[in-house]
């Protein structure tokens, strides 16, 4: 049993080293910090626990913050799980207490081991083209946070002495104190005009540069988390973000989609520049029998001449109960898009029909009609308890006698927290990817009672969706034109560019 403090770098999940990637695929249990992208917790397997110990400054959260919890938390699951994975941003061992939780699991007699990470006292500027040591201006560089107090104190910093280097200084968690900075230096002797480079959210679509000098510093306005960047160095490199382009700079989407899926569709607007609200309004929850009617169709499956999945979850739930997929014997298998053809395929099950529209009447079109020299002219249809009766009705018309089981149900989350639904209330844009979410989105209510203003541009991922958010009284409804992550991003540019007229 191994506790694996693992480096998930400055921001960019694609700066992850490949050991953290492996171990995170073979992860019992990933303990994360709130820094770390969440599309990392997708390379964890599906039932991986996964854990938030993010600190969340001026915020409610719903997860342990103080570091006495999160230690009890890696003796308690190191103990139980071979394999546990404590994700933190940048490098677990530069600022990020990784010292002081490897002496905890060292005292409880568990097994660890450090996987480094880019740390964003390094990253953050080379990804905008500054070089903390560059021949010719600086042959040294200084780490420090941004803590200002009695330099004697344990773990005072001597910004006195700082003042005096002539190398690169890097002040992570400064900017709340960054006033405080400017004295401590401009006491110290360094001068005013020294050149500071000031990067936000270095290393994702949200990235923004400020140049500066010293003894403007203070007069920054950017948020956490920024990287601080003085001496002769930070005159080098960009002048602008390091995502120009970004097609959706500016733009606040809204996330109603939840479970694994989410982080994928979340990751999507990020790159493309979206700042993203994460507002899961429903969760995906056992059967209201506990699974026997599905348990008991997948002990029959093979006597079926095709199973019929119309999304993901389903798949999930069916091929977890049916456990081989050899027990499918001569059925046929068919998946109404490539999301659902992709979970077939993780279970070892290649679908014997995708059709080209990804939708449930695609399906249907390109379903052969039954025949009286078949074998079998039963269909068995694993699918939510509120999934809509298309596949049923429209296969049945063709012929098929077809057997619907419940093989989840979907249930409304908790309401959102008002100060998330006040920014929903100003963003620019909402997707929903379920007629589920759009009920539950509608079902909500503000403070004083009011129901929760829908944004300008309602982006749905089908058109039952899209009918289903028309008939709630939604306004500005869009359908995306491919039912994907990519395909709603893509949906999305276009209709902010003009090129898609109103939903009608």
């Amino acid at each position: 049993m191994t506790v694996y403090l693992v480096g998930a770098g400055p921001g960019d999940p694609g700066l992850l080293t490949r050991r953290g990637a492996e171990l995170l695929s073979q992860a019992d249990v990933v303990i994360y910090d709130r820094l770390v992208h969440r599309s990392l917790l997708v390379l964890a397997p599906p039932l991986a626990e996964l854990i938030d110990v993010g600190k969340q400054p001026d915020a409610a959260r719903t997860g342990p913050a103080r570091q006495d919890e999160i230690n009890a938390l890696l003796v308690a699951h190191g103990r139980r799980w071979p394999t546990v994975v404590r994700l933190k941003g940048g490098d677990p061992f530069l600022f990020g207490r990784g010292g002081e939780e490897v002496d905890v699991l060292s005292q409880a007699g568990i097994g660890w081991e450090v996987v480094p990470g880019v740390t964003s006292a390094f990253g953050v500027p080379a990804a905008v083209g500054i070089p903390v040591t560059h021949r010719g201006l600086s042959s040294s560089v200084t780490v420090v946070t941004g803590r200002v107090g009695d330099p004697s104190a344990p773990g005072g910093i001597d910004w006195a002495a700082l003042a005096r280097l002539n190398g690169t200084l890097v002040i992570l968690m400064g900017m709340t104190t960054r006033a405080e900075i400017v004295d401590a230096l401009a006491h110290g002797g360094k001068p005013l005009d020294t050149p500071v480079a000031v990067i936000e959210r270095g290393t994702t679509p949200a990235q923004r540069v400020v140049r500066t000098t010293l003894g403007q510093l203070a007069q920054v306005d950017l948020g956490s988390p920024s990287v601080i960047v003085l001496g002769p160095v930070a005159a080098l490199g960009e002048e602008s973000p390091r995502h120009p382009k970004a097609r959706l700079s500016g733009r606040t989407v809204v996330v109603t989609r939840s479970g694994p899926r989410a982080v994928g569709l979340v990751d999507a607007f990020q790159r493309a520049g979206a700042r993203t609200l994460e507002m899961p309004l429903t969760m995906q929850a056992d059967p209201a029998d506990g699974g026997a009617a599905l348990r008991g169709a997948a002990a029959q499956v093979g006597t079926y001449q095709w199973v019929v999945f119309t999304s993901a979850n389903a798949v999930h739930r069916f091929m977890g109960e049916l456990r081989d997929a050899r027990s499918l014997g001569t059925a046929l298998v068919a998946a109404v898009g490539p999301q659902t053809a992709a979970e077939l395929r993780q279970s070892g099950v290649e679908p014997d029909l995708v059709p080209s529209d990804h939708r449930a009447q695609g399906l249907i079109d390109e379903f052969p009609d039954s025949s009286a020299d078949a074998p079998s002219s039963r269909i068995l249809f694993p699918c939510a308890d509120m999934a809509p009766s298309t596949i049923v009705d429209g296969l049945s018309r063709k012929g098929w006698q077809v057997r619907r089981v419940e093989a989840y149900r979907t249930v409304n989350l908790p309401a959102p927290e008002p100060a998330l639904m006040a920014q929903v209330a100003q963003a620019d844009a909402v997707t929903f990817t379920a007629a589920s979410s759009v009920a539950a989105y509608f079902a909500l209510r503000l403070p004083g009672g009011d129901p929760l203003p829908v944004p300008p541009l309602v982006m749905c991922i089908g058109p039952t969706t899209a009918e289903a958010a028309r008939a709630m009284g939604m306004t500005g409804v869009q359908e995306a034109p491919e039912a994907s992550s990519a395909g709603i991003v893509a949906a999305l540019v276009a209709t902010f560019a003009g090129d898609l007229g109103d939903g009608p």
